[in-house]
């Protein structure tokens, strides 16, 4: 006779589950023995928070839900940091958690917290199934909801009892296609009114302009229209990087050299900008450019952003019905395409800087250098960020992962985890700072047990790097950033993996070329120069515009 985990699981494989991730406990050993004789694979974790930053990069990369698993008390509590990193960044993601019995309290209190209660603010929808009867339509609505504009992470709580009661009969509720709205006719002719009126427009792609299903659609849009374009960090490779269009990304809020670009335009075109991302620019209550908000929902008003047009609908539609009213009606600024190429001068300079240890600049570059255009970037939060955001050049779709939402370190080997298990034909880099690099280095042996392909690279500089920077830009003493290190080459040995270290500038490109051929995975420790985060990202960014805020 069926048991209620035995349903939960059918109905997650009727979902199209393949993986679910993460640290099972007591409170989940009828689903641990369901998922044994199902076609959905476990990967165990060495800690919840990595198995939620990889359900969570499922869902980025894929735009269906990743789902993850863990006990409950300590365990479900661990996945609130891939939570919130869910939420902010708009990634669809199922947590499950376990429970002690609802109808009896044999062991009293013990390791009971709220756990629907402490993942209300973090997640769309938070639910614990009270009877096995129930079980396929939470897992529908779950998954409904995960995905539905704006998607994002949904919980669910199964007690142990509820797992383990008998079933005279089970079922589970087919899956249907959802068509989103489109934007009305009139929103479109007003838009595309604005655009072709002004004499400097400039589109912006942001978070939710970076859905996996908009890549054809946007591209055909910039191809068409032929308006410059620039993208938030979250936006980053929605559109081809390699564009002649192409102005920047916007790393900074505001007196980069992308920047020129902004104060040149006298309409932005934001689509699918989502303002939980530190602002790309901000807006002036006067004097300012225009702004048409393109999005899946009404914008969320900020003091920095408060588009003047919105046109609300599928983003897919709306630019492929936009592209058909401007395509042909517009003239190029030849001003704002010179002024692309003195953006992309700024940002190549020094590219090729000789120094050791390796400056940012000389990083991004060799990186590109070694990877293909189809090679995926997964960025940790620190200093470098910033610098991958502005200088490293994407020629395909979510090429490069980054965090701009919730900004979380630890993020960054999870998620090139979920990459490389996802595209074994394609070479797969985390870039760490050493400080988030060991909030969850124990997932290297997860690497090692699943067979990874991955190159993981670690900026070493003994220190939160970023923190220390912006201590020192404030004008407060050096105090509370540095550590010290592992001899991470040995550290990755332990694990069984591999490890090298750079000891000169010319050494790191040969060593990252020998790191992918030898497959596998591969840590590299470079030893990395934050000393120009001062000189371009303050005092050179200050000359050209002299009252910048640098953060």
């Amino acid at each position: 006779m069926p048991k209620g985990s035995d349903l939960f699981v059918a109905a997650l494989e009727n979902e199209g589950v393949e993986r679910i991730f993460g640290v099972p406990g007591e409170e989940n050993l009828d689903v641990l023995e369901s998922l044994r004789t199902s076609s959905i694979k476990l990967i165990l974790t060495r800690h919840e928070q990595a198995a939620a930053f990889m359900a969570a990069t499922h869902g980025r990369l894929t735009g269906r839900p990743g789902v993850c698993l863990a006990t409950l008390g300590p365990g479900a509590l661990n996945l609130s940091t891939g939570a919130a990193y869910a939420h902010l960044g708009a990634m669809p993601m199922i947590l499950i958690t376990g429970q002690k019995a609802v109808r009896s309290a044999k062991q009293a209190r013990f390791q009971i917290v709220d756990i629907v209660a402490s993942m209300k603010p973090l997640t769309k929808m938070t639910r614990q199934i009270v009877s096995a009867a129930s079980i396929p339509a939470t897992i529908r609505d779950a998954f409904r909801t995960a995905m539905e504009e704006r998607p994002g992470p949904v919980h669910i709580e199964l007690p142990e009892d509820v797992a383990a009661e008998e079933l005279d009969s089970a079922f589970v509720i087919p899956v249907h296609p959802l068509e989103r709205p489109v934007a009305s006719t009139a929103a479109l002719d007003s838009a595309a009114e604005t655009i072709r009126a002004a004499k400097r427009p400039l589109v912006m792609i942001g978070a939710a302009g970076n859905r996996p299903s908009l890549i054809d659609p946007l591209s055909t849009f910039v191809a068409r229209t032929r308006l410059p374009f620039f993208n938030t960090q979250m936006g980053k490779g929605a559109v081809n990087g390699g564009s002649s269009l192409y102005m920047g990304t916007a790393a900074l809020s505001e007196g980069d050299y992308v920047h020129e670009a902004v104060e040149r335009a006298d309409l932005i075109v934001a689509i699918g900008h989502d303002t939980v991302e530190k602002p790309p620019f901000l807006m002036k209550s006067a004097g300012g450019p225009k702004v048409i908000h393109v999005g899946y929902q009404s914008a969320t008003v900020e003091q920095v952003y408060h588009p003047d047009i919105e046109v609300i609908g599928d983003i897919g539609a709306t630019v492929e019905a936009l592209g058909e009213l401007l395509a042909g009606r517009l003239s190029v600024d030849d001003g704002m395409l010179d002024l692309r190429q003195k953006i992309l001068a700024h940002l190549n300079d020094r590219a090729e800087e000789d120094r050791f240890p390796v400056t940012p600049q000389r990083l991004v570059h060799d990186v590109r250098k070694v990877m293909p255009e189809d090679g995926i970037v997964c960025l940790d939060n620190g200093m470098y960020k910033i610098w991958f955001a502005r200088n490293y050049r994407t020629h395909v779709a979510n090429t490069l992962l980054l965090d701009n939402a919730l900004a979380t370190m630890g993020a960054g080997l999870p998620s090139a985890m979920m990459a490389a298990m996802m595209y074994p034909e394609r070479r797969v880099m985390a870039v760490c700072g050493d400080g988030g690099f060991m909030m969850n280095s124990q997932e290297m042996e997860t690497a090692v047990r699943l067979g990874l392909n991955l190159v993981v690279v670690i900026l070493n500089d003994s220190a939160y790097g970023m923190i220390r920077w912006k201590q020192a830009v404030d004008g407060f003493p050096d105090f509370g950033m540095s550590f010290g290190n592992p001899d991470f080459v040995r550290y990755a040995e332990a694990y069984g993996a591999k490890g090298s270290r750079v000891t000169a500038v010319e050494d790191l490109v040969p060593t990252l070329e020998a790191a992918f051929a030898g497959g596998g995975v591969h840590l590299v420790d470079v030893p990395i120069d934050y000393s120009e985060n001062t000189r371009v990202l303050v005092d050179e960014l200050r000359n050209r515009t002299p009252d910048v805020e640098c953060a």
